[in-house]
């Protein structure tokens, strides 16, 4: 029995399928199967079954999923003790948008200044909570995550706005991976905007959403401040829409204040500061060429 086999059965517990946990471990759906099938085995017991869209917990794994949940959590703690003279560790996951834009000038900006060894990651919000709990990240920025042991503080306001091209088409919806979150202020909007799933298109990611937008294939949301530059250029124009500007918040969330790690303390503080929301504001802009460091982007699997 590994932490790689608990971990698996833990995601894919809490998040309730393979395709989930995978996603959010970072590794491949067959990694997570074969790691549960080899825990089954292990403990002679199914833990996971296959309810409609989803897979439950046998009695058997409603007994283990707490025990798992600590080991999980133990074992990064583990890591991080035997490893006291090296830079302290942090891994932050962001929303899909910010992760695009803002986490390379950010993370760059933050280890300029702290002796801290950081990566970066994407996470969906229903992710969160598992991700911090399990100590697999340290901080979450994106939107507003509630959950037992989890503090969620304010680090921007920033408004969502509709954009396309001039003389582009109105009935399609164009979104990032964000907007496919349901919990993320894009998933927010378009509820509120009663937009039908059969009119909203899927990117890979935000820029090819704006890109297509600007080339007149649809209208799509857009956080303003980072959108800003195209609207200045006329690339895109601002649609009017019964909801927007839309309000919003980039929230970092953490560990309560008892449980989180010191580098994640300290990358707190630094999102209070000025600069760090002048990068948030103002990605752009970037650093420094002598004194950028590219942040580590990594796999959560362990």
């Amino acid at each position: 029995m590994t932490l790689s086999q608990l971990g698996a059965f833990v995601f894919v517990a809490r998040l309730g399928s393979v395709k989930a946990a995978a996603r959010a471990l970072g590794v491949s759906e067959p990694a997570v199967s074969q790691s549960l099938a080899q825990l089954r085995k292990h403990l002679g017991d199914p833990l996971l079954i296959r309810s409609g869209d989803r897979m439950v917990l046998t009695e058997g794994g409603r007994r283990l999923l707490g025990i798992a949940a600590q080991i999980v959590a133990l074992g990064a703690e583990a890591v991080a003790a035997v490893q006291p003279g090296r830079p302290a560790g942090l891994h932050v996951v962001m929303d899909a948008g910010l992760a695009e834009y803002v986490a390379g000038p950010l993370i760059c900006l933050f280890t300029q200044r702290k002796s801290v060894d950081a990566s970066t990651g994407v996470a969906g919000t229903a992710e969160v909570p598992l991700l911090l709990s399990s100590r697999l990240a340290d901080v979450a920025l994106g939107a507003q995550v509630s959950g037992a042991g989890l503090v969620s503080r304010p680090v921007l306001r920033c408004r969502l706005i509709v954009v396309g091209a001039p003389r582009g088409r109105r009935d399609h919806w164009l979104v990032g991976p964000s907007g496919a979150d349901p919990a993320s202020d894009t998933g927010r909007l378009l509820r509120v905007l009663r937009v039908p799933e059969s009119q909203v298109r899927v990117f890979a990611n935000q820029t090819a959403a704006w890109k297509a937008a600007a080339e007149g294939a649809g209208v799509a949301p857009a956080t303003a401040h980072l959108v800003s530059s195209q609207v200045r250029r006329g690339e895109l124009v601002a649609i009017d829409t019964p909801a927007t500007p839309f309000a919003a918040y980039w929230y970092a969330t953490t560990l309560e204040p008892a449980n989180r790690s010191l580098a994640a303390g300290t990358f707190l503080d630094f999102l209070t500061t000025p600069a760090a929301t002048q990068v948030m504001r103002a990605p752009e802009d970037g650093v420094p060429r002598n004194r950028f460091r590219p942040p580590i982007h990594v796999s959560i699997w362990s």
